[in-house]
């Protein structure tokens, strides 16, 4: 009956380090993409800023010399 108690701790103890690993890999996943949602709304911002005519201004650009 010991035995089994001790067992049933140790699996308890195992599984509460577990739980306590996955919550901190789900919370640095989480501001890690907090993070990149934050960052990919500034680029779509910076996208719509871009004028029509800047687009054109980069490809009228002559090609390098090595053409």
């Amino acid at each position: 009956m010991q035995d089994s108690i001790a067992d049933l701790q140790a699996r308890l103890t195992f599984q509460e380090d577990a739980i306590d690993g996955l919550n901190r890999t789900v919370a640095m996943q989480e501001q890690l993409i907090s993070r990149l949602l934050r960052d990919v709304a500034e680029l779509q911002g910076q996208v719509r800023d871009l004028s029509p005519g800047s687009l054109t201004d980069l490809t009228a650009e002559p090609p390098p010399p090595h053409y």
